[in-house]
Order: C-alpha cells, then structure tokens, then sequence
C-alpha cells in the first residue's frame, strides 16, 4: 500500500514537497525563541489531533479543532504583528532566504560596565535594555532607531541630562544601541521599594513580560541596579555587573560547541520540516479516498488542417475520480480535462482509447475510470459533390395499379462530406416512401436520407424534395 503511494509521486509532487519544506525550515530559522513560534507549534499540535479526529470520525471534535486552528493563525497575524515585523527586517533577501545565524555580535562587556559605572559615578540615571531570546518590540512603545557601535562616548551621549532622549531606554543587539528613547511598560506592583523611580520600575516591569535583561542607574543615589524575570537588584561593583551580563549574554561566547549543536538542530529541523510536509501532502492527497463522477467533454487536439471531424461516437465521457475528500470537495470543472491527440489519425475511421495520459487532473486527484473508455471518430477532406435523386420505394402497389412517370424536384442536390466516402456514393436517396396505399395521381414531399449521419446537405440545395407522380390502371404492377 505505502510502495502505491510513492509510485503515484509525480516530480511536480517531489517538487511541491520540498518547496513547502524548504519554507517551514526557513519560518523555524526566523522564528525560533520567539513567542511566534512557540504559538505556531501549538497549533501545529491542534492541527495534528484534529486530523487524527477526523481519521477516526470524532466529527464534532474535528470540527471544533478546526475551528480553534483557524482562528489561533488570524490571531499570531494581529497579536503578533510587530514581532513578525521586526523578524522579516532584513537588510538583504539572503537573509530571509538562506542565511544562518551562527553566529552572533558580541556585546562588548568591558565597555558597557565602564560606561555604566562612569555614568553611576556622576550621578547620571541611564536604562539599557539588553534582549534575551524573546521579542520585545510588542512591549515597547516609541524609540528612535539608532544602529551605532557601542562605546563611553556614545552611552554617556545618550543620557546626557540636556539629551531629548535621555529620560528612555536604550536597546542594545549585539555590539550596536539598535533604539534610544524608548518606553517601558510600569510595573504596577505594590511591594517595590518607595523609593524606585520611573525608571526602576521601567526596568521591572518590562523584565515581567520578557527575558530582557535591564540595567538602571539612579539620577539621584547614584546606584546600579539590574532588573531580571521580574525581579531587581542592586549591583555594588563592576566585577557583579561583568558576571551578570556574561551570563546574559556570554552564551554566544561559547565558540566551541555552539556552532556544532546548531548544525545538529538545524538537521533535524530540516528533516522535521520535510516529515511533516509529507505527511501533510498524503493527509491532502491520499488519505480518506473519497470517489466522485464527472462528466467531462473531450476536446480533440492537433487536427490536420485539411480533415474535419465528420463524426465522433461521444461528445462526453464519464470520469469517475478518486482522492481526499478535502480535495474533490474543492474540485472544479474546469480544471478536469479529456483531450485526444489527432495528430496520428488518417481519413476514415479511427478508434482511440482514453488512457491517464489523455486526461488532465489537479495535483492529489487521480482517475479511477473512464466510460466508455474508446472513442471513434471519422476524419476526413470535406468536398462536394452533385448526385442525382432517387425515390426509395417500398411496398406493394394495390392491385391493377401501376406508377406510370415520376417527377422530381429537384432532381439533383449537392452533398458535403468526407472525399473517400462521396467517391464511393453515385446516387442520393430519399427517405422509405410506401406505396401500398397509391390509387390515384399525387405529390408527397420527403426528406432525403443522408447515410452515413456525416454526410450534409449543400446549404444552396433544397433539403426536401418534391415528388409528383402518375398512376395507370391496368395489368402491370410496380
């Protein structure tokens, strides 16, 4: 059973496989740590369940955890806005498409605790903002993007008590301030000391949403604090601060084994993705087989020019396709095609067998049958020709009775059709008339019989004719 599913894999299939892999992959790269991905992986697992209820026919489970799904991935689009913002900011598509992030800018320590001591010494309130894994752009309001390189003279710059943005935080990514003059949210807890300013409790309560680390200096005491997963406290030299930051930050000084633990996460990543987007394409394309019939026209392809179509067996066949009910509830008409090649066809008759190649199907639904399954179709150069008419008489004329003169109107039609059939035709007849009855003089007007159905009156000739006729009474019959 598994070996049929494989074997019914077109390239376009391996193609979409890995494209939709390939993707996942990359939304993992940009997105991991974050509270995005962490979302996205809980409706992964709800997505998941749900078809696992479907497959066992909890429809009203099912239903509900599809519409959980729904609605969860419309809320990381609007919830989530900023963070997915702030990720896709790329300076270039490369890094979209195909960079890693191996590595990271170093923040320089030595810098920042000099700057922040110095700062401390001279009575100078500061707030740096130093993110962790989490986002915290959707925390922050305002901000003026900076992007310098960290150094004494630019901290000491940015808090310069004559400074516009002075009195906000400072974001630093890296070896850059990436943001200055940036709000906070307050903590509003009740049982931090009276004397915390705005920025102390700046610090606190955006180290209550996110892993950030926050460093305050007190304009008034001249104190260095360090807020951390909501709580703070006072750091009393510079060697205290080197240690904090360096276990904040100093992962990405790990040179050694880092890089080999990415790689190994990014394989199984990779192969993860590429699992899931499998099973995802045989949930949408093979699983929970569901049949349906259309009737379908056929559309004959690559006629030569100087043959028509004289007569076909079918105009449409009947198509009785196969795959997820997901699938050919989503099926259109318009997009199931039976075509037959005429390229090869010759003057005559022709037989053709309508086989999968003849027929055009979306990815994941496959033909399960086809009725009838042959179809004939007579070609050939149309002419005309001029062929006399014949009354075709049946029957038996009464007794005594006898036809003594015939007279037609008109007596000659011009016949279209096929060259090979009309070569082998000299006469055109009418339609069967009976004589059984025929006592008397009369004129009866009849159809002409145009056999085979192919054949076609010229449109400057009568379709019907008239025929006058002259009866005798005496020994000889008809």
């Amino acid at each position: 059973m598994l070996w049929s599913y494989f074997s019914s894999i077109r390239w376009q299939d391996a193609v979409d496989i890995v494209l939709n892999s390939y993707i996942l992959f990359r939304l993992y790269v940009l997105f991991r740590g974050t509270n995005v991905f962490r979302v996205i992986t809980g409706i992964v697992i709800l997505w998941f369940f749900q078809r696992m209820a479907f497959a066992i026919g909890l429809i009203v489970t099912s239903w509900v955890m599809e519409g959980f799904t729904a609605v969860a991935a419309l809320i990381i689009i609007i919830v989530f806005r900023n963070e997915i913002r702030s990720v896709l900011q790329a300076k270039n598509l490369r890094a979209i498409l195909w960079e890693f992030s191996y590595k990271t800018e170093e923040t320089p320590i030595e810098i920042l605790v000099e700057s922040i001591f110095e700062l401390a010494k001279s009575n100078c309130g500061a707030l740096v903002v130093l993110p962790g894994k989490e986002d915290l752009m959707e925390f922050v309001r305002g901000g003026i993007p900076w992007n310098g390189l960290i150094s004494k003279e630019m901290i000491a710059s940015i808090f310069w008590h004559d400074n516009p943005v002075h009195d906000g935080a400072a974001i630093i990514h890296g070896n850059q301030i990436t943001h200055v003059g940036t709000i906070l949210p307050l903590s509003v807890r009740e049982n931090l000391p009276s004397y915390y300013g705005t920025r102390h409790r700046a610090a606190v309560g955006l180290s209550e949403f996110i892993d950030a680390l926050i460093i305050v200096v007190s304009e008034e005491r001249g104190e260095v604090a360090v807020a951390k997963d909501g709580r703070i406290k006072n750091v009393r030299n510079m060697t205290e601060l080197k240690r904090i930051l360096l276990g904040h930050v100093g992962v990405f000084r790990k040179k050694s084994k880092y890089p080999q633990r990415e790689r190994l996460e990014m394989g199984a990543a990779a192969l993860a993705s590429l699992v899931f987007i499998t099973g995802v394409w045989f949930s949408f394309s093979q699983g929970l087989d569901t049949l349906t019939t259309l009737k379908v026209p056929v559309e004959y392809m690559k006629r030569n020019p100087e043959m028509e179509i004289l007569d076909a067996s079918v105009d449409d066949v009947n198509l009785q396709l196969r795959g997820s009910g997901t699938l050919i509830k989503s099926l259109r008409p318009d997009q199931v095609q039976v075509k037959i090649d005429l390229s090869k066809a010759v003057a005559g008759g022709n037989t053709f067998t309508i086989t999968q190649e003849n027929v055009t199907l979306p990815p994941g639904v496959f033909l399960n049958m086809v009725q009838p399954s042959v179809v004939e179709a007579t070609l050939d150069i149309p002419v005309k020709k001029e062929l006399p008419v014949q009354v075709d008489w049946v029957g038996k004329l009464p007794d005594r009775i006898r036809v003594s003169s015939v007279e037609l109107n008109p007596e000659k039609v011009v016949v279209i059709g096929g060259k090979h059939i009309l070569d082998k035709i000299s006469t055109i007849y009418t339609k069967k008339v009976p004589v059984n009855n025929i006592d008397e003089a009369g004129s009866i007007t009849v159809n002409l019989a145009l056999t085979p159905a192919s054949l076609k009156i010229d449109s400057g000739s009568k379709e019907k004719i008239t025929v006058r006729y002259s009866v005798a009474k005496g020994t000889e019959t008809l």
